[in-house]
């Protein structure tokens, strides 16, 4: 349990509480406060186990409410975060939002990192981007008109901060509701080779392929199959869809390539910290994200201690087997109906362990039946997506990390455990042996709040640089 409060491991809060001595106080064993001597601390099995020992509950990790299930410190940002995204021109800056928590400007920062992956300031931008292209594809407005409407003070920042979100200028974007096709101004430091080979990592894939520069993927539109096919140069992006919702296939493209993500910033720190061999040759590496929630959440199911290969190989087996053909020679990704109305007899016959097939089967009929909404994840705040996810039975820190970097986009995820960053780390840091879970945690502390970003990189560390 010592071992486990050293290392903040919120994975054990409620199994057990943390007593100290010295100062009277009983926490979480994720508690951030400082960490205290052995020979101080009692450990409890319950808060009123604690309060009878004469200790009063922590105020900083609030370990009563955890143990009842209620979260106020989470639920005022989420609050706040609630009324950013639906009046962001009642905020007039980042400053605005520390106010609006009622929290001081060093704690209101670490809560919001912390619960969103963001600054008050980043979590503001986006959402007057997000009402922004509301506007745009609903309005007639003009774009000026919009820009300030939303709470931007100059245009010229609106404009730059849209097209390095989106890829677009808000006038291409606002095209979207009447085109099929859309073209995406790639950023000067983007990484075309590594993204070729993310879009290829399974060469014989059944619902994607990349064939010269051509990519073509399937994917699932409002649960309707569609093609959305890419022409691919280091400079922009030509996308074409099958579907009449191209905003949907926007959204999925501008994903693939991890337009949303701040790779500057992040080399910037890793700079800093002089470890600039980790971006060496890439500095523009980005997460790219699946296509859906569901493929992610399949992918961290499957893919589970055992190798890629074979784990490519049993999801092509179940999307043959779960799915329709396109006609094409590719494949419509699995519904979660579809996968539901599987037995794990016919999982396990094309060598799917029994726990994986149950796992699959069984998260699957979840979603079918509408007790997990995978969709309501994207608006979440990290900290409930993730312990949403952490409920689901066959789902463990490595995958939901995983699905939350991904998938949901979420910017400081390490999916622990993982043996592409424990030898990343080892490389990285000249270790002799690898780091444990509780190392990685540590050593990974180092890069928030772009764990996301550092794990990707220590991904590609040790393999040889893409055409």
């Amino acid at each position: 349990m010592y071992s486990r409060l050293l290392a903040g491991d919120a994975s054990w809060n409620g199994r057990f509480f943390t007593g100290v001595l010295t100062t009277g106080i009983y926490c979480l064993p994720s508690c951030k406060a400082r960490k205290p001597k052995s020979e101080n601390v009692r450990f409890f099995p319950t808060c009123e186990a604690a309060r009878e020992s004469g200790l009063r509950a922590c105020k900083k990790c609030h370990p009563d409410d955890y143990a009842r299930g209620a979260d106020p410190v989470l639920e005022t940002i989420e609050q706040v975060v609630a009324e950013i995204r639906q009046r962001p021109e009642g905020f007039p800056d980042g400053r605005a939002v520390v106010e609006r928590s009622g929290f001081g400007n060093t704690r209101a920062f670490e809560l919001f990192r912390q619960h969103y992956h963001r600054t008050p300031a980043d979590l503001l931008l986006r959402a007057r981007l997000q009402v922004a292209k509301e506007k745009l594809l609903t309005s007639k407005a003009k774009v000026a008109t919009i820009a300030f409407a939303v709470g931007f003070e100059s245009l010229s920042g609106f404009h730059d901060n849209f097209h390095r979100i989106t890829g677009l200028t808000p006038t291409a974007f606002r095209k979207l509701s009447s085109s099929q096709s859309f073209t995406i101004t790639l950023p000067d430091e983007f990484e075309l080779a590594y993204l070729r080979r993310a879009l290829s990592r399974d060469t014989y894939s059944l619902t994607e392929r990349l064939t010269g520069n051509t990519y073509e993927t399937a994917v699932r539109i409002e649960g309707k199959a569609e093609m959305i096919s890419l022409q691919l140069a280091s400079d922009k992006i030509k996308a074409s869809t099958t579907s009449s919702d191209s905003i949907a296939a926007h959204q999925v493209v501008a994903g693939l390539l991890g337009l949303d993500q701040d790779c500057p910033a992040f080399c910037r720190l890793v700079t800093k910290l002089g470890l600039k061999r980790l971006i060496a040759d890439r500095p523009g590496l980005r997460v790219s994200q699946t296509h859906s929630i569901y493929e992610g959440l399949l992918w961290s199911i499957i893919g589970q201690q055992i190798n890629f290969a074979f784990a490519c190989s049993l999801k092509r087996r179940l999307v043959e087997l779960a799915s329709e053909s396109m006609g094409n020679g590719l494949y419509a990704p699995p519904l979660p109906e579809q996968v539901a109305a599987l037995k794990p007899a016919d999982l396990i016959a094309l060598q799917f362990s029994r726990q994986k097939a149950a796992y699959v089967i069984d998260t699957s009929r979840l979603i079918a039946s509408g007790d997990l909404n995978l969709e309501s994840l994207f608006t979440a705040s990290a900290t409930r997506a993730e312990r949403t996810l952490m409920a689901v039975r066959g789902l463990g820190p490595w995958s939901v990390n995983y699905l939350m970097m991904r998938s949901l986009g979420f910017a400081d995820c390490v999916p622990y455990g993982d043996t592409g960053v424990t030898s990343g780390l080892q490389s990285l840091l000249s270790l002799e042996t690898r780091p444990d879970v509780d190392a990685t945690r540590r050593l990974m502390a180092t890069f928030a709040p772009y764990r996301s970003l550092a794990t990707s990189h220590l991904w590609q560390l040790n393999q040889p640089q893409p055409s």
